[in-house]
C-alpha cells in the first residue's frame, strides 16, 4: 500500500487543494498574495493602515474586501459559521479564534472572557469545532505576569489583578472540560511564558487526569523547547495527568531577538531556521512515540514537517484519523496541505480569526508581516494559486 507522500508528492495536488475555491476567489487570492510578495508594500500598507486606525478613516470596507476578507471568518461567531460549513464539506475542521488585543481594561478582559466561553460552549456541540483557543494576554496585563515571572513583589491592587487572570483562565478551562471539547492556550513573549507555562500546567493537573483538555503551545524556534517539551511531559507523567502538546515554529522572532539585544541577554530564539527544523520534527517524534500519554496538535505550514507527521502515524500503525493528532494551519493559507491532508482521511483543522474589523487589525498586521518574513511563503502561495488559474483554463 503507498503512503500518504507516495500518494500525493509534495501536495501538490492543485485541484484539491482549492476545491473550496471558485474562480473569482481565486482572481482575488492572487493579487493578494502578490501584495503580500512585495516586502516595501506591506510595510508601508501598515503604517499606513495603522495610522488609519488612529485617525479613525473609513476603512473597514477596503479591509473586508482584501486583508481581513481572506484571513478572517468575519465579525462575530455567525458571520464565520459559512465559512465553517464550507470547509466541513471537505472535512476539514475549524476552530473560532477571537482574535483581538487586549486593550489592558477589567472590562476588556471580562469581554475576552465572555465571548471565548461562547467559542467553548459552541465547540462542545459542533462536531467540526473540535477545540476552542486562548491567549492569556487577552485575560489580563501581561505586565503583570512579567513581574510575577521576574520575581518582584506585586502590590495588593497588581495581585488582585493577578488572581483574575488565573480566575478567568480557570473558568475557560472547567467550560471546556465541562463541555466535552479541549482549549488551546497560545505561547507568547519569552518574558512571562515561565508564568503563562505554570498557569497552563496548573490547569492540566486540574482538568487532564481523564482525557486531555488543556493544551499548551511549544514555540520550537526557540533553543531551549525541545527541553521544556520533555520536561513538561515527565512533569505530567510524575503528577498523573495527560499532556496536551501545540506544537509550533513561533511568531515573535524578531521581537525577541531585539528585546534580547538591547537588554544584553542570551537570545532564546535558535541560531538558524535549520535548528528549528530540526527540533519541530524531532518533537513531533517524541509526541507520537509517547501518544498514550499526550496528544498532539501540530501548527505548521512547513509541507516537509507535515509529510513526516503522516509518516509517523503510519510508522506506528496508528489510524490516520487518531483523535489524538491533529494538524491544523491559519485560514486563509497553505490550503494545498490542508485539503490533501483531509481528503487522505488525516484530522486537520483552519484557525479561523474573527472579531471587529477595527480591532483585528493587529493580526493581521503580523499575518502580512509574517508572509514576507516567512522565506518564500507568499511566493509559493503566489505560485501555486497561479497554477491551479492556469489549469483550470485548461481544462
Amino acid at each position: 500500500m503507498k503512503t500518504f507522500e507516495e500518494k500525493v508528492g509534495p501536495f501538490s495536488d492543485l485541484k484539491v487543494a482549492y476545491a473550496s475555491r471558485s474562480d473569482y476567489e481565486l482572481k482575488k487570492m492572487y493579487w493578494l498574495f502578490r501584495i503580500l510578495n512585495n516586502n516595501r508594500i506591506v510595510h508601508l500598507g501598515a503604517n499606513l493602515t495603522d495610522w488609519a486606525i488612529q485617525l479613525g478613516l473609513p476603512i473597514k470596507w477596503l479591509m473586508k474586501k482584501t486583508m481581513f476578507g481572506h484571513f478572517c471568518g468575519g465579525e462575530t461567531i455567525t458571520d464565520c459559521e459559512k465559512n465553517v460549513k464550507n470547509l466541513a464539506q471537505f472535512q476539514v475542521k475549524s476552530i473560532l479564534d477571537y482574535s483581538l488585543e487586549g486593550k489592558g481594561t477589567e472590562a476588556s478582559y471580562n469581554e475576552t472572557l465572555e465571548e471565548i466561553l461562547k467559542t467553548i460552549q459552541i465547540s462542545g456541540v459542533d462536531a467540526n469545532i473540535p477545540f476552542a483557543a486562548i491567549k492569556i494576554t487577552g485575560l489580563g496585563d501581561y505586565n503583570i505576569l512579567t513581574k510575577t515571572q521576574e520575581g518582584e513583589i506585586l502590590d495588593k491592587e497588581e495581585q488582585a489583578a493577578f488572581e483574575k487572570i488565573k480566575e478567568r483562565l480557570d473558568m475557560l478551562c472547567k467550560a471546556a472540560y465541562s463541555q466535552g471539547t479541549k482549549i488551546l492556550i497560545d505561547a507568547e513573549d519569552s518574558w512571562y511564558q515561565n508564568t503563562l507555562d505554570e498557569l497552563v500546567y496548573e490547569a492540566m493537573e486540574k482538568y487532564n487526569r481523564e482525557k486531555c483538555v488543556v493544551f499548551n503551545t511549544f514555540q520550537m524556534y526557540r533553543h531551549d523547547m525541545l527541553a521544556r517539551l520533555k520536561a513538561a511531559y515527565q512533569e505530567a507523567q510524575d503528577k498523573g495527568y495527560y499532556l496536551g502538546a501545540k506544537l509550533v515554529r513561533g511568531a515573535y522572532m524578531e521581537k525577541e531577538r531585539e528585546r534580547a539585544n538591547k537588554l544584553n541577554y542570551e537570545s532564546p530564539i535558535q541560531p538558524d531556521k535549520f535548528s528549528t527544523d530540526r527540533d519541530y520534527d524531532l518533537a513531533l517524534k517524541f509526541c507520537v512515540e509517547r501518544i498514550d500519554q499526550l496528544e498532539l496538535f501540530s501548527g505548521s505550514h512547513n509541507e516537509k514537517s507535515n509529510h513526516y507527521l503522516s509518516q509517523l502515524i503510519e510508522l506506528h500503525g496508528l489510524d490516520r484519523n487518531d483523535e489524538r493528532i491533529y494538524f491544523a494551519q491559519l485560514f486563509g493559507m497553505s490550503d494545498n496541505i490542508t485539503f490533501s491532508l483531509a481528503k487522505n482521511g488525516f484530522n486537520v483543522v483552519k484557525y479561523i480569526p474573527y472579531g471587529p474589523v477595527e480591532k483585528v487589525i493587529p493580526y493581521l498586521i503580523r499575518r502580512a508581516e509574517e508572509n514576507t518574513s516567512v522565506a518564500g511563503q507568499s511566493s509559493r502561495e503566489l505560485q501555486l494559486i497561479q497554477k491551479e488559474i492556469k489549469r483550470r483554463k485548461q481544462d
